[in-house]
């Protein structure tokens, strides 16, 4: 069972709901990068997603766009993104870490490469989020061979089809869009969310975490009411752009800790 299928197990065990925290990872450094995956592990966090900075992320906002625009300036690489993981790993074996981006940087440097540094790094999850299904089996079977999840988005405007693809490749969880967009929109339906969940689950056992548009402790708890995890990106990201390098750490502590909290509630 990978850590991220066990840390779900436990969670449901205790009836409990999974926080994933996104934040991109060179924005502002790699070293505030560390601390603030640690910070998010103290403030209650399950999983952590880390951006892979790219220079088109198209399903981004201007949040984490800009986020992409502060680590590629700070020459953050696929390699500088794997070793922050393996500097995380050196003291905490335990919260699972998802590395969240773009296929080009990946094909960039070969899938066989990357499974393999991902592998020795510590990662347990990869969502590349430009790759459907039916181009992702090389990568997969990859990262499968590996011990690694493969984690695929659904959305608002997913068919049934698309859904019985991604339940039949997805492992780990599958990251449900909960909006027509992209990341950091605002106006987020909940009761369409929740009526898409049904159909997710007829395809596929796996968790389904909840996506884009959550912004604060209210919508996190509403989230969690019908979904498995809350996934957390933009808000947090704009902590970090908001903060000063003294204050960034505590200040997204403080933001998932009330997120947590709320969710708990």
């Amino acid at each position: 069972m990978s850590l991220i299928s066990s840390t779900f197990q436990s969670l449901r065990a205790k009836g409990r709901k999974a926080l994933i925290p996104y934040i991109t990872t060179g924005d502002p450094d790699l070293d505030t990068s560390l601390a603030i995956m640690h910070g998010l592990v103290k403030a209650g966090a399950d999983i952590i997603e880390l951006g892979i900075p790219f220079s088109d992320p198209m399903a981004d906002g201007p949040v984490i766009q800009r986020s992409s625009e502060r680590a590629l300036k700070g020459k953050t690489t696929v390699r500088g993104v794997l070793d922050v993981v393996a500097r995380f790993r050196k003291t905490d074996k335990t919260t699972p870490v998802v590395l969240m981006g773009y296929g080009n940087p990946i094909e960039a440097m070969g899938y066989e490469k990357f499974s393999n540094a991902c592998k020795d790094a510590g990662v347990d999850g990869v969502l590349i989020v430009d790759y459907p299904p039916e181009e992702s089996h090389e990568l997969t079977q990859m990262l499968k061979m590996r011990g690694i999840d493969s984690i695929f988005l659904l959305s608002p405007t997913s068919k049934d089809s698309r859904m019985a693809d991604v339940g039949r490749v997805a492992t780990g969880y599958i990251y449900y869009v909960s909006l027509k967009g992209v990341t950091g929109a605002a106006s987020l339906d909940l009761e369409q969310v929740q009526a898409m969940l049904p159909r997710i689950r007829a395809h596929s056992p796996l968790p389904v975490g909840v996506g884009f548009g959550i912004r604060d402790a209210r919508t996190a708890h509403a989230v969690a009411q019908f979904a498995d995890a809350v996934v957390v990106g933009s808000r947090i990201v704009q902590e970090i752009e908001n903060s000063s390098p003294g204050d960034v750490v505590g200040r997204v502590g403080r933001l998932v800790k009330e997120m947590r909290d709320a969710i708990d509630a």
